[in-house]
């Protein structure tokens, strides 16, 4: 009774009937990379200015900007804004003061919403001339934008 023990030949193919896969698969970086230019793109427009409102069209020329502008807003409730911070009447020539220092000459850009009063609008442009900000431009939107 003899039997024939054979042994098999497949003790290195293992290793050598895969292969291994070298390519990098750029899908999912795409795909993060879409997101998150879409979530940029919405919130782009609200960075730029907290507080809304409806300028009034005119068609001035506009003024040159040469750095970060001072804004002072007006809406049409009559709140008052410098830059995004809320601000009563009382305090606007000490918060003014407090940010511009004795910059007197610097630029200080008043928006007020197209609905508000012509007299709140003065009314503020008064406290800033009487602190002697003298430098004052009104902002306002072309009249060709919707």
């Amino acid at each position: 009774m003899a039997g024939v023990i054979q042994k098999s030949s497949r003790r290195g193919r293992g290793r050598r009937g895969r292969r291994l896969n070298a390519d990098i698969n750029i899908a999912p970086l795409v795909d993060v990379m879409l997101v998150l230019l879409l979530i940029f793109m919405m919130t782009a427009k609200d960075l730029l200015s907290g507080v809304d409102v409806q300028l009034p069209k005119t068609d001035a020329t506009t003024l040159p900007v040469t750095k970060d502008p001072l804004m002072i807003t007006v809406q049409q409730n009559g709140d008052v804004f410098i830059n995004d911070d809320t601000v009563s009447l009382d305090d606007l020539v000490n918060k003014l003061s407090a940010i511009a220092g004795n910059g007197f000459d610097e630029r200080i850009y008043l928006r007020g919403d197209a609905e508000t009063r012509h007299e709140d609008i003065m009314l503020v442009m008064s406290r800033i001339n009487g602190a002697g900000y003298t430098n004052i431009g009104l902002v306002t939107e072309p009249i060709g934008d919707p």
